[in-house]
């Protein structure tokens, strides 16, 4: 380990550790894991292919050139990112044994997931408003939702996300862990690792009871309020074709809610009453998994991507010009 001697507060020297290294501990014991690791791998490959589909269609297609797909690419770039950022890295740390992370790694590994899961739960956020104006006011919609308004929200949103995984990887290097360098989880976790320290880690404690609430709770209680407001708009609609037509809209972003926040939020109240594996793979899986399945739900719910496919394959079919053969006895 390489040690490093600070003094602090006039109590003499005091020996502060900072490991060359971190041993990730995470789905020890667990039957037949390889197999899913193997699964892991699949959502993967699933994951990149339909992100980097979603991403070029939005790119080659003007019509798609919209604020609404402003935000649909950016998801699709985040579960990129995301899942390239954890995945990789979680095979070869589980499945070839490489469970030894250099410290600098580990905070990298850190920053790169947070961002990432964090800025998938406000990307959402930034759906759901886009829905909601489209809804309740349709006649306002071109001008309360711009490109530049929704690229200014995007990019608030990750300035937001950076500093503040930032802040926590800053407060860690301030840690000394002379107890333990093992990490019991699938990855550098945050609220693992500080934990760990034998000095001070009363503001690592303050972040992570804070940033639940700005990443999880507020996106969560905003795209509830927004959904009710909507539905309770549709419930004052004569016409009942009307506001199953409109609810149709919703189906997709509504898909994608219930994958990233169901999960977490059953792990969240029940954190305490399962086993430690099964936390693990339950948040694994929730890491990795709506990555997957946004651009497949993105592109069997909304008919204008599905339009654009179309007409970026060519599948349209061109009648047979008749044959100009003349048959002679």
């Amino acid at each position: 380990m390489d040690l490093f001697f600070n003094s602090a507060l006039g109590e003499g020297n005091i020996t502060f550790v900072r490991p060359a290294h971190f041993f990730i501990s995470g789905l020890t014991g667990v039957i037949h894991v390889r197999f899913y690791y193997v699964f892991l791998f699949f959502v993967y490959v699933v994951s990149v292919v339909g992100n980097s589909v979603v991403m070029a269609v939005i790119c080659l297609d003007h019509n798609l050139r919209t604020p609404k797909y402003v935000a649909v690419f950016n998801l699709a770039f985040v579960d990129l990112f995301g899942n390239s950022a954890l995945v990789p890295k979680l095979l070869d740390v589980f499945l070839f044994n490489h469970r030894r992370l250099a410290y600098n790694d580990c905070m990298a590994f850190l920053f790169f997931c947070y961002t990432c899961l964090s800025m998938q739960a406000l990307n959402l956020v930034a759906l759901s408003y886009d829905r909601l104006v489209a809804i309740i006011f349709p006649l306002h919609y071109h001008v309360k939702v711009t490109h530049r308004f929704m690229l200014s929200m995007i990019a608030s949103f990750w300035l937001f996300i950076i500093v503040a995984v930032l802040v926590a990887v800053g407060l860690l290097t301030r840690l000394s862990f002379c107890r333990s360098v093992v990490i019991n989880s699938y990855f550098c976790d945050h609220g693992q690792m500080y934990r760990l320290a034998c000095n001070d880690n009363f503001p690592s404690y303050v972040v992570s009871c804070l940033y639940p609430v700005f990443i999880f709770w507020l996106p969560l209680a905003f795209i509830l309020f927004s959904y009710l407001y909507i539905g309770w708009a549709m419930a004052k609609v004569a016409r009942i074709q009307r506001g199953v037509k409109t609810f149709k809209t919703c189906v997709g972003h509504l898909s994608l809610v219930a994958i990233y926040f169901i999960p977490l939020l059953i792990t969240f109240t029940l954190m305490e009453k399962i086993h430690p594996n099964a936390r693990i793979i339950n948040l694994s899986l929730t890491s990795v998994f709506p990555p997957m399945l946004n651009p497949i739900i993105y592109v069997l719910q909304t008919q204008e991507i599905k339009d654009s496919l179309k007409r970026l394959l060519k599948i349209k079919k061109t009648p047979r010009k008749p044959s100009n053969s003349v048959i002679h006895f």
